[in-house]
Formats: structure tokens, C-alpha cells, sequence
């Protein structure tokens, strides 16, 4: 074959596959390998790491961040319209502030901020806090409810059960669900549909699956193990060994899971959200 055909062919392949790119099924990340950024929520004097943001595979999830506050340092109050949010406390005490209300929070706690209300975060304690911050943006004609009071509950308060469809390795504590849920503890998402926290036992496994209509996002609290993010011809072949802080994003029909390979329980904070698919 002529050496000038051949040329052309070789671009022509590669312009081709520049043009089919492949966007990623999954995201990962961790809050060691995050710099920290300054925001609105932060614009100075705190450590906020965003490990997720709304662009590109990234649909409903408008930001999955871990903030840090020390010893006296409070966050700028932000308002979002058109977001709701959803406030996680990993270590630490403090204050939430939500509207012209104070209210104490712990390790533990979880709470929802709904859209339009004005909130942060103040540490009054002499040790540090550390809060993962979540957010959906609402769709069009999704008008946001507000609740009677401010939505906040502690794990402590959330019994340990089995849920249908996973082995019993793997205990699930369902924090908050959308407005018309009866299961979990908060019922308040419009977008969010699932806040939870599943413990795994020792060598446990919550089975490898996925979401045809959800986006999830797995953060490992503490343990180690294998996080599975799917890929192969299985769709269970891609096993990924994950630590405390490690963090994964799976778009819809991703499959997701964790075996848990260490020799204590293991715990992983989870969360999804509807996707925003078009409107017919």
C-alpha cells in the first residue's frame, strides 16, 4: 500500500477517535488526593475538597465536597433557589446555621437544607469538624417544600436492617429518602431519593448491582476493601482496592458494590439521586 495512503489513513483513525470518545462510567477520587478550593460556602479561612461537581457524566449532583473547619472558623452562609442540599457530619461538633436559627450538631448527624433557605457551618469546639456537603440542582417546575421544622436526626437514632435484594453481610441505615418515603429515617429529597450508610461485615458484601435511573456516589468511612466500579463483559470485573477517604461517582446503569477484605467491619456512606432525564 503507497506510503501517502497509508498516512492518510492513520489520521483519518485518529480524527475518528478523537471523535468517539468515550465518556467514564465512574469517577474516583479521594479526600487526600482533593486540594482544597475556595467557594462560596468557603471563601476563606476553611478547608473545603470537592470531590464531585456537576459537569460532564455528572448530571443532578451539583456538589459532593468534604468541608474542614477548625476550632472557631465558621463557613460563609450561601442560599441556592434552586438546590437542595443534604449536611453529613463525619468527626467534630458544632453549630448548623440555617436561616436566622442556630442549632447544635455532632458526629453523626445528617440534615437537610432545603432550597432557598440560608445555611453553613460554625465550629465552637475546640477540636475539628469535619462535615461532607452534598447538593442536587431541583428540575424545572419542581417547586421545593420546605420542612415545618429544620430536618436533622443522628445514625444513633437509625436502626440497622437487612435490605431486600442483599445479603445479610451488609447491614443498611436509611437516613433520608424523598418527601413520600415511609422507610427512612428523614423524608424530605425531591432529587435525592437515598441517604444511607451500609456496615459491612467481615469478608461481607452488599452484592454488585446498579441503577437504570440513578446516579450514586460511594465514600468509604472507615475498613478497607474492594470497591467494585463496573467494566468487562461481566459489568463486575473492575475491583479497585479502596481506603478510608477514597470516593466514587457511578453514573446510571454503572455497577457498583464493596467487598469487604480487611479484617474489621467497614463502613461506607452512600447516596443517590435521580438522573434528569429529558421530559417528553
Amino acid at each position: 500500500m503507497p506510503t501517502l495512503l497509508l498516512l492518510v489513513l492513520s489520521v483519518a483513525a485518529t480524527v475518528a477517535a478523537a471523535e468517539r470518545a468515550v465518556d467514564p462510567t465512574f469517577i474516583r477520587t479521594s479526600i487526600e488526593q482533593t486540594k482544597p478550593v475556595t467557594d462560596d460556602l468557603c471563601p476563606a479561612n476553611c478547608d473545603y475538597r470537592p470531590l464531585f461537581k456537576r459537569g460532564g457524566v455528572v448530571r443532578a449532583v451539583s456538589r459532593y465536597g468534604v468541608l474542614k473547619l477548625q476550632a472557631g472558623q465558621t463557613t460563609a452562609v450561601v442560599e441556592y433557589p434552586r438546590e437542595e442540599q443534604v449536611y453529613y457530619v463525619m468527626e467534630g461538633k458544632g453549630q448548623a446555621i440555617y436561616g436566622s436559627e442556630r442549632h447544635p450538631i455532632q458526629k453523626g448527624d445528617f440534615m437537610y437544607l432545603p432550597a432557598t433557605v440560608p445555611h453553613g457551618v460554625s465550629n465552637d469546639s475546640d477540636a475539628a469538624l469535619q462535615v461532607v456537603v452534598m447538593g442536587w440542582v431541583l428540575p424545572a417546575g419542581v417547586e421545593p417544600r420546605k420542612p415545618e421544622t429544620f430536618a436533622k436526626a443522628n445514625t444513633s437514632e437509625v436502626k440497622k436492617q437487612v435490605v431486600g435484594g442483599h445479603p445479610p453481610s451488609t447491614l443498611y441505615q436509611l437516613m433520608i429518602g424523598d418527601w413520600k418515603s415511609t422507610r427512612d429515617k428523614l423524608a424530605t429529597g425531591h432529587v435525592l431519593t437515598s441517604l444511607f450508610i451500609m456496615e459491612f461485615s467481615e469478608g461481607g458484601t452488599n452484592f454488585p448491582h446498579h441503577h437504570d435511573r440513578e446516579e450514586e456516589i460511594y465514600l468509604l468511612l472507615d475498613g478497607e476493601g474492594d470497591m467494585v466500579a463496573g467494566s468487562g463483559m461481566n459489568g463486575v470485573e473492575g475491583r479497585f482496592p479502596s481506603k478510608p477517604g477514597d470516593a466514587y461517582f457511578y453514573r446510571l446503569n454503572t455497577t457498583v458494590g464493596f467487598y469487604n477484605t480487611g479484617k474489621q467491619i467497614a463502613h461506607i456512606l452512600a447516596v443517590r439521586s435521580l438522573y434528569p432525564f429529558a421530559r417528553n
